[in-house]
């Protein structure tokens, strides 16, 4: 004769397929995290976070370099026209430069920096060419010689952004 346990068949007991559910739903998850990790790289970590630590000592003068010289930048984008316009005012005037390098970084992702080289036109505004920005908050940079002003804006709200020695 054929005899049954008291409980019945196991596989119609939902406490077993829950006791099983909540380990197999992690392996689910921990693989689909690893995978998800491998096929996107955000890059926010340098690898040589050593040697940029030591050169901020070099940007620090940088910037001093600029508030010595009184400098300061409006930068205003224009996304239809693919374009960027900035006014830079000095105390000294020897120290405007023919050309500026932007850098527009964006905060979280490296691949949606964008750098531009502004040249000065007759009317001692700086223009160049400048494919539309990533969406979120972006580090703006001008460097030219020995100073740099930095500003920051958010897009694609933002198209103005003043620029100013770093504090």
């Amino acid at each position: 004769m054929n005899r049954r346990a008291p409980g019945g068949d196991w596989r119609r007991n939902p406490i077993v397929w829950l006791l099983i559910a909540i380990p197999a739903a992690s392996v689910v998850v921990g693989v689909s995290l690893a995978v998800l990790s491998f096929r996107v790289f955000d890059g926010v970590v340098v690898d040589d976070y050593y040697e940029r630590g030591k050169a901020i000592n070099r940007v620090l003068a940088r910037d001093e370099a600029a508030a010595r010289r009184g400098l300061a930048a409006e930068l205003t984008l224009d996304d239809l026209a693919n374009g960027a316009e900035l006014r830079l005012a000095a105390t000294e005037p020897a120290s405007v430069p023919p050309t500026a390098r932007l850098s527009l970084l964006h905060a979280t992702r490296n691949g949606f920096d964008r750098v531009v080289e502004l040249r000065r036109g007759a009317d001692g505004l700086y223009r160049g060419a400048l494919a539309p920005l990533a969406p979120g908050r972006h580090h703006v940079q001008l460097e030219a010689g020995d100073w740099r002003l930095v500003g920051s804006l958010r897009a694609p709200g933002e198209t103005r952004c003043a620029l100013a020695p770093a504090r």
